[in-house]
């Protein structure tokens, strides 16, 4: 933990079977915020001296019974959700985070506290062959206006993000079409699967987990928590970008080819975790 005072006091908590902690720790560092990986098995209370919290990828308890499930009994979500709930700290959940987050009711929140989607195993290819882990990098739409979600201020209208995935259980999907109705209707979508010029088609090159109406990111009812299944932090440098991904980041990341600093520059990850900064500041009392 950093003396800088100025900078807003993040927890990043980590799981049995985390393994993202230290990149999103390094990514929210990067963007200004003073981040603790904060462990399951500390008291809860300590949370108190955060801001705002981060919980990360991986497979949190081995994703036994189903992915996140097992961490939402733990007694230290139960404080985040009522200090999320009473405090309107601003949250994001990634990946094996946003699993926890959706288990938990924290997402989409229409009903504070029920369990109103999943996220399935990934849809099955053409061939009908189970789709297993997929990972590689795709393009996410913002989908709802920037200032809807804390963790997209710092972005703009429509902008297209390329950006990775890593996941076996992604797919965002419920029963119950009044919910995504309502999700339209509250502009709680915050990222769509699209192609390289921000089409949302439901095709497997583009959808890759089948999600419905190509959700890749969800806000909460009021604005201030995110679970998104792809992964901003691997996406938080230039350096990180490859280079035959095309597009602007990827002719940005072939410039900066063999200078160090340039590839030490954000990536088009940063502007989530800067936007997050910017709640925290905003969230912390005058």
């Amino acid at each position: 933990m950093s003396d800088d005072q100025s900078k807003p006091r993040l927890a990043l908590v980590q799981f049995p079977g985390s393994n993202c902690e230290w990149e999103s720790k390094r990514a929210a560092e990067a963007a200004g915020m003073d981040c603790d990986v904060f462990r399951w098995n500390l008291d809860p209370e300590g949370l108190s001296a955060y801001a705002g919290y981060i919980i990360g990828g991986g497979f949190s308890y081995q994703d036994r019974i189903r992915s996140g499930v097992i961490a939402t009994k733990e007694p230290i979500v139960a404080r985040m959700m009522s200090d999320i709930a009473e405090g309107h700290k601003p949250a994001l959940g990634i990946c094996n985070g946003a699993q926890v987050m959706v288990e938990a009711g924290l997402i989409p929140g229409l009903h504070s506290g029920d369990v109103e989607m999943a996220l399935a195993p990934n849809r099955p290819d053409p061939t009908h062959r189970i789709a297993g882990f997929c990972c590689r990098w795709v393009y996410v739409k913002l989908a709802c206006d920037p200032q809807r979600c804390a963790m997209t201020t710092k972005l703009q209208t429509g902008e297209i993000i390329p950006i990775p995935i890593a996941h076996g259980e992604g797919r965002f999907t419920t029963r119950d079409q009044a919910v995504v109705d309502a999700l339209r209707a509250y502009d709680q979508i915050v990222f769509q699967y699209c192609d390289a010029d921000g089409n949302v088609e439901d095709r497997p090159e583009i959808n890759p987990n089948g999600a419905v109406a190509n959700i890749a990111g969800i806000c909460s009812v009021e604005g201030n928590v995110m679970a998104m299944m792809p992964h901003p932090e691997r996406a938080s440098f230039l350096g990180q970008v490859p280079t035959d991904l095309g597009g602007p980041w990827s002719e940005r990341r072939r410039e900066a080819w063999g200078d160090a600093d340039a590839l030490d520059q954000p990536g088009p990850g940063r502007a989530i975790f800067e936007s997050m900064r910017e709640a925290l500041v905003a969230a912390q009392p005058a």
